[in-house]
């Protein structure tokens, strides 16, 4: 090597130690801080829970309007459509004949009478001439047999012409009760017999009305299992309240109440049937319209209410939530859910009150991960939320 190059070298030498020397007293950068979730804390409260099931109107009372004699119709008094009272008269049937036989009834009467006279004054006249053996016993016996019979022929009389006047009144085709008629089935001019199959008119009592709902016999003994073990409250009164959810989606105005449960199962869908009255005074539900009934089925007295924001499903499908445990660290819990309470699940295993779900955040940590903590806003769920149907487990 040159002696000129060795000065050179040197100097490198020194330059690059000083470079060591300087790194090696550089302080090491320090680690990211915990990333920022917010959480929310359980906290138990009372909620109402309600079932939706399908369901159909079906009216208070139906009256088909028949005819109880034959004849004629004359007239028809009703307007289709309008509300009758009850007694009140819907059709006129000729009632010429009815009438002929009422006044022949009438004359059966007079006819009875006269001899239910005859037969007494008979029977008067013989009493003394019996006495004194003026007549036989036997003749005398015969004259009262014989005003008895007419007093018998008299009461015949009087039913026939009872009847009679009945047939008369039935010419007039009264509404058995109040309500809606329909159509009209017949015309003027048309022939009618009595107790005939096909119906005049049809009367229908639309205030109040019911709500046939059907329920699948799982979530009945699901419900009654859940009361047994005190997980729901009921009514002490048993009737439960509803309310129903037309076809258009709006909320009906009134609320109504459940009657009664058959006490049979369907076979063919493994199901019951659940009658609810709403009442119906502006008319606005009519028979055959098909409608949603949430009905009552107790409250959960300790629920605990997660965000549905917060949980979600893993690889098997199972609902899972994050929970920041101690030392602000992650864990993973698989939920039992219920069902929806709007924007929150209701959960009944995997979690208690006072632990903290996250609800923001989730995408950035993992289990086991350090966190730092925020409260998120309260979701304020109401008191009374729409039930869905059970989620899967």
């Amino acid at each position: 090597m040159p002696m000129r190059a060795v000065p050179m070298l040197a100097a490198a030498l020194l330059a690059l130690a000083a470079c060591d020397q300087a790194q090696t007293q550089q302080p090491a950068k320090a680690p990211p801080p915990p990333p920022e979730v917010a959480v929310v804390t359980l906290a138990p409260q009372k909620i109402e829970i309600d079932t939706e099931l399908p369901g159909r109107i079906a009216a208070f009372r139906v009256a088909e309007v028949r005819p109880q004699v034959s004849g004629i119709v004359q007239k028809r008094l009703f307007e289709e459509g309008s509300q009758v009272e009850a007694g009140q008269q819907l059709y006129q049937i000729d009632p010429a004949s009815y009438e002929a036989a009422h006044q022949s009834a009438q004359a059966g009467l007079a006819r009875a009478g006269a001899q239910l006279t005859a037969a007494r004054l008979l029977a008067n006249r013989y009493k003394p001439l019996a006495e004194a053996k003026a007549v036989s016993r036997q003749d005398y016996d015969n004259a009262v047999a014989a005003a008895q019979q007419a007093a018998a022929d008299v009461a015949s009389a009087r039913a026939q012409i009872e009847t009679a006047r009945i047939q008369l009144e039935y010419t007039k085709v009264l509404s058995p009760i109040t309500g809606r008629v329909g159509r009209s089935a017949i015309t003027e001019g048309a022939l009618v017999t009595a107790n005939q199959a096909a119906a005049l008119a049809t009367v229908q009592q639309l205030d109040p009305v019911y709500v046939d709902v059907t329920q699948s016999t799982a979530e009945m003994l699901r419900l009654r299992r859940r009361i047994e073990r005190g997980e729901l409250e009921v009514d002490e009164t048993g009737k439960a309240g509803a309310r129903l959810v037309l076809e258009d989606g709006s909320i009906y105005g009134e609320t109504g109440k459940l009657l009664f449960s058959e006490v049979t199962v369907s076979p063919g869908t493994g199901s019951v049937t659940l009658r609810a009255e709403f009442p119906n005074p502006k008319g606005l539900l009519l028979p055959g319209m098909f409608v949603h009934a949430r009905i009552e089925a107790g409250a959960v007295p300790d629920a605990l209410l997660v965000p549905q924001q917060g949980v979600t499903r893993d690889q098997r499908g199972q609902a899972v939530a994050l929970v920041v445990g101690e030392g602000s660290r992650i864990e993973q819990r698989v939920l039992t859910v219920d069902r929806a309470i709007g924007d929150q699940w209701l959960v009944t295993g995997g979690v208690a009150a006072g632990d903290r779900i996250v609800v923001e955040g989730v995408q950035k940590v993992r289990p086991g991960a350090e966190v730092r903590v925020v409260e998120a806003a309260s979701p304020g769920a109401p008191r009374r939320q729409q039930g869905a149907l059970p989620a899967a487990r």
